[in-house]
């Protein structure tokens, strides 16, 4: 097998492991540590498959999810945040270049305000009381699988 045919695998899994997150966050509210272990753990195979250098591009992709876990664990602490979403979106933070990876924040907060409205509507239909609890961890699929989607369009070797 080809590098580039490697990589296309590995960005599927990922792929996967994305829906995997939507899916139990939406049924349970919880994003699974060993789910965003495995993630992160994918990783560094993926920088080796893609000819990454140890420095500057693996030790930058490193701090940039350095940077993002803490920033959104602030607001895990004011608690506008779930920590498996933090967690998600630090091991996310591994695979992509960080210009992708801010069009990737952007896609996520519109996909977030977007599911922040149907449950508030959804809310209002069903007259139920309390807070919202919104599964942020789908919209982070949904932005991560977007992304993927444009990556996987370009050639192999314009990922970074």
């Amino acid at each position: 097998m080809d590098s580039e045919t490697f990589i296309y695998l590995l960005w599927g899994g990922l792929a996967i492991a994305l829906i995997v997150a939507a899916v139990t966050d939406l049924k349970r509210r919880h994003i699974s540590n060993w789910l965003n272990l495995g993630i992160a753990l994918g990783a560094p195979v993926f920088w080796i498959a893609s000819g990454l250098t140890f420095w500057p591009d693996m030790i930058g992709q490193i701090g940039l999810a350095v940077i993002i876990f803490t920033i959104f664990a602030g607001l895990f602490a004011i608690g506008a945040m779930g920590g498996g979403d933090v967690k998600l979106l630090t091991a996310l933070a591994l695979w992509m270049h960080w210009l992708t990876f801010l069009e990737l924040l952007v896609i996520m907060s519109i996909a977030g305000g977007v599911l922040t409205l149907l449950m508030m509507i959804r809310k209002r239909i069903q007259k139920t009381e309390g807070a919202i609890k919104v599964p942020y961890g789908v919209a982070i699929a949904l932005s991560g699988i977007w992304t993927i989607w444009g990556i996987t369009g370009q050639s192999s070797q314009t990922i970074f």
